[in-house]
């Protein structure tokens, strides 16, 4: 067989180790099994790269291509693991940037009242801040906690297929754990006895961790995710791994469609869909996510959850499924965002592993004084888009039935998705005239023009790598979902990704960092839409903080989608829905995006609101 090495070397020779002109040749000669590379071979690729080779090059080639040597394929046999990162980091911080390193106390808000029920199942809906008044008070033990949620998430669970695994044994151990540590005076504080779930892409030494994809059903990772670790150093209680969409992409997984408790006809999105899900319908008291382009922001929005995005580098990602070394986060989904704070005070800080992490604090204050902020929002994505002109239908020859129900279907989707932003900008105004309410000076900011869909492909190109043995071997078949916009076709084409683009890419987004930065000189909190402008993928890219919290309901006259499939991503809104409000933070800036988000927060209450179909309100 061909040695890859040599192959490539002859290519950068050539000066075409940029183009697609390698990938697809290599590729071309694996598929035929080819002993040799054919003059006919290189045709065929430089067609398909758009690389023009004349006929002396090809013949100067073929020798060298054709020689033997320890190739990439070397690297191949290796079976390098998921865990192991690339010696390239990432860092959002530019020179000059500083960021708050001492760590306070924290200063969590008033202790609240709250009555001590004749049914423990009336706390199901408690925050982390009241829940842990109880059972510091020792008012309500975390055995009974852990208790209810165990029977709740066996009762939704076969409706909403949130849990992936219940981890039953390890939690009632915990529990007694945290009551007898409680009783002796070892508060280990606001989240000792609370029962949480992770998002089964965290490694919990004991139980499996299958990343949510058929072909890992029965992987187990012989260690515990820091983050695990910390939550069980300050006591919380794991109840359940929590699903996510295979290998973290929307809400199908290998047993099925997470669902949306607002409406289980829907999916609750993804990837964090366990979480979201399990969080909204009262089955744990908070939960895990992760994000890399979405992941916590869409879930939350669906299913009407409090979630925080935290800042790349300030939560190691250790024993968490890596599917792009530049952009992953792990970060809190909750009920209120005082909550988040409470969860992102247990698992942030450098863990002597993760490189990513920065030595910054993050110093939770619930009375910190937000009208000192300076608040910008997006301008332009609160405003109604201008009509855009109708172009005259130009002749075509006429379509097979096939194409024409495609673009029926695709019509038919447009218009939903149109109906609903039409129909969803009336809370987004409203936010607005809520904060001008409390007082607040809304500067208006733009956010920087770029290619952000070109500079994306260093998270296709990433999680290809991550997954390069998966592609390679063919076992992306087992795979549940098998669509075009699903991983093993995302993998499939990342093959043709150059290198030299890969790298163009990471220098775009030092372009966009440093303009977001300018963006942030003027503002500390910038409020936008969570859906229908760049900001995801932007502060993706950047790395900056982002707080996603409920922003009101759906009434009844709300638009359908036209189409019934629960797997279906753009299956979403409708009656009876929440809507959701984005609040973007500066780098390492948590404590003030939190404090300023839970005014927010506090002054709607739509937090309060939980599903019909799960509390019976």
């Amino acid at each position: 067989m061909l040695q890859r090495r040599t192959f490539m070397m002859t290519c950068s020779a050539m000066g075409l180790a940029g183009t697609l002109f390698p990938g697809v040749l290599w590729a071309q000669a694996q598929a035929e099994g080819a002993k040799k590379i054919t003059k006919e071979m290189i045709d065929n690729a430089a067609a398909i790269a758009g690389v023009p080779i004349s006929d002396e090059f090809k013949e100067m080639m073929l020798s060298d291509l054709n020689e033997q040597d320890k190739g990439y394929d070397e690297i191949y046999k290796l079976h390098i693991p998921n865990s192991v990162a690339p010696a390239l980091l990432f860092d959002p911080v530019l020179p000059g940037m500083k960021f708050e390193t001492v760590r306070k106390p924290l200063r969590m808000s008033k202790a609240p009242s709250v009555a001590v029920p004749n049914n423990t199942e009336d706390l199901a809906f408690a925050s982390v801040r009241e829940l842990a008044e109880l059972v510091r008070t020792k008012k309500v033990s975390s055995l009974a906690l852990t208790e209810m949620y165990l029977r709740r998430l066996k009762k939704y669970d076969p409706t909403l297929k949130f849990v992936v695994t219940l981890t039953e044994e390890r939690a009632l151990t915990q529990a007694k754990k945290a009551d007898a540590e409680i009783a002796a005076g070892k508060y280990h504080g606001p989240l000792h006895g609370l029962p949480w779930g992770a998002k089964d892409l965290l490694a919990t030494k004991g139980y499996r961790t299958t990343w949510g994809a058929g072909g890992f059903e029965d992987q187990t990772i012989d260690e515990d995710a820091t983050v695990v670790k910390r939550l069980d150093d300050a006591g919380a209680v794991l109840v359940a791994k929590l699903t996510l969409g295979a290998l973290a992409l929307g809400d199908v997984w290998f047993g099925g469609i997470t669902r949306n408790p607002w409406n289980s006809g829907q999916g609750s999105s993804g990837s964090s869909a366990g979480p979201a899900s399990a969080t909204s319908a009262g089955c744990v008291a908070f939960s895990i996510g992760s994000e890399t382009l979405g992941s916590i922001s869409s879930p939350s929005t669906r299913c009407g959850c409090t979630g925080l995005r935290p800042t790349f580098g300030l939560v190691p990602r250790t024993g968490a499924m890596a599917l792009s070394w530049s952009m992953d986060k792990l970060g809190p989904i909750c009920r209120t965002v005082e909550d988040c704070a409470l969860v992102l005070e247990a698992i942030y800080g450098p863990d002597g592993h993760d490189r990513t992490v920065h030595s910054a604090a993050f110093n939770w204050d619930a009375n910190l004084e937000w009208k000192n902020l300076r608040i910008g929002y997006l301008k332009a994505a609160f405003e109604p888009k201008p009509a855009q002109p109708q172009e005259p239908a130009k002749q075509e020859p006429p379509k097979t039935h096939d194409e024409q129900a495609k673009a029926e279907d695709q019509k038919k989707r447009q218009d939903a998705l149109q109906a609903r932003a039409e129909y969803d900008r009336k809370y987004n105004d409203a936010a607005l005239a809520k904060l001008r309410e409390m007082g607040v000076n809304l500067i208006p900011v733009e956010f920087p023009k770029f290619p952000y869909d070109a500079i994306r492909v260093m998270l296709t190109a990433e999680a290809a790598a991550a997954f390069d043995e998966l592609t390679r071997t063919g076992k992306d078949k087992l795979l549940t979902s098998q669509k075009d916009y699903d991983w093993p076709n995302t993998f499939r084409t990342a093959r043709f990704i150059p290198a030299v683009e890969y790298i163009q890419a990471a220098r775009a987004r030092t372009l966009v960092m440093e303009a977001m930065a300018k963006v942030f000189d003027g503002v500390d909190v910038i409020v936008v839409p969570t859906n229908g402008s760049d900001q995801l993928t932007i502060t993706n890219l950047t790395g900056h903080p982002a707080v996603i919290l409920p922003n009101g309901f759906r009434g009844p006259d709300a638009p359908k989608f036209p189409f019934d499939d629960p797997s279906d991503f753009q299956n979403a809104g409708g009656p009876d829905t929440p809507t959701s409000l984005t609040f973007l933070g500066k780098l390492y800036g948590e404590a003030e995006l939190l404090a300023f988000a839970r005014a927010y927060q506090e002054a709607t209450g739509f937090h309060l609101k939980h599903p019909k179909m799960i509390s019976g309100r």
